[in-house]
């Protein structure tokens, strides 16, 4: 049996206890405003949410902190962490990566850790760095033996998947509906996966406004089913 396998799914998994689906990233603003509204437009948000938003920022940090983790490069990752928190403007959507990330290691630090790991924990613990959630996820991806392309096809499962998790219950949809979104946006996930293997370092940070801006409107929503 792979081992590396079991693991990706471990790590990648929508259901792991981390809070993922208390945060929708802005898509309750999106569905309150009557923007994202059906089958359709849901596809379309998930879709530019991965290839125009995700894959310069989340994604990219994945793919370079993997590298800095593989060449133990403490430096380099806490530098990447730093930026990650910079290129996030919404407030929610900054309180949103740290909280999913500093949960992300109080699960696997008792069961997978390093040196790199348990020196990177230390400074989180205090509040030396941010602990974004996919900087941890790459940290621990690297350290239990997954290759970076797999991670990176994980990491993008992940996100779609909670992305229509929360269509499902906002818009809502049916269950047929949203994993048949779902399943048509595999090639897309494959395609970023393969393109963040080597991320362009001058468009990270790349992403689109109306993201941010609806991520902001979220905080004064009249009412709110998610933190985020």
């Amino acid at each position: 049996m792979n081992t590396a396998l079991l693991n990706l799914l471990h790590l990648s998994d929508p259901a792991l206890p981390i809070g993922g689906f208390s945060h929708s990233a802005g898509l309750e603003t999106y569905v309150q405003q009557q923007i994202v509204k059906d089958k359709s437009t849901a596809k379309a948000f998930i879709t530019e949410m991965l290839s125009r938003n995700l894959h310069y920022t989340d994604a990219a940090f994945v793919s370079l902190a993997f590298d800095a983790a593989v060449n133990n490069e403490l430096e380099i990752i806490l530098h990447l962490d730093q930026e990650c928190t910079a290129v996030k403007l919404p407030y929610e959507m900054r309180q949103a990566s740290k909280k999913l990330g500093m949960r992300l290691l109080k699960i696997f630090q008792p069961l997978v850790s390093n040196d790199l790991i348990t020196s990177f924990d230390k400074l989180v613990q205090t509040q030396q760095t941010n602990s974004n959630y996919c900087i941890v996820f790459s940290l621990y991806a690297q350290a239990m033996g997954i290759t970076k392309q797999d991670a990176l096809y994980g990491f993008y499962y992940n996100a779609a998947a909670g992305f229509v998790t929360n269509c499902v219950k906002l818009i809502p949809l049916g269950q047929q509906d949203g994993q048949e979104v779902l399943f048509s946006l595999l090639p897309l996930m494959e395609q970023l996966a393969e393109q963040s293997m080597f991320p362009d370092k001058n468009l990270v940070g790349l992403c689109c406004t109306g993201f941010d801006i609806r991520s902001m409107q979220h905080e004064q929503l009249y009412s709110r089913l998610y933190m985020s």
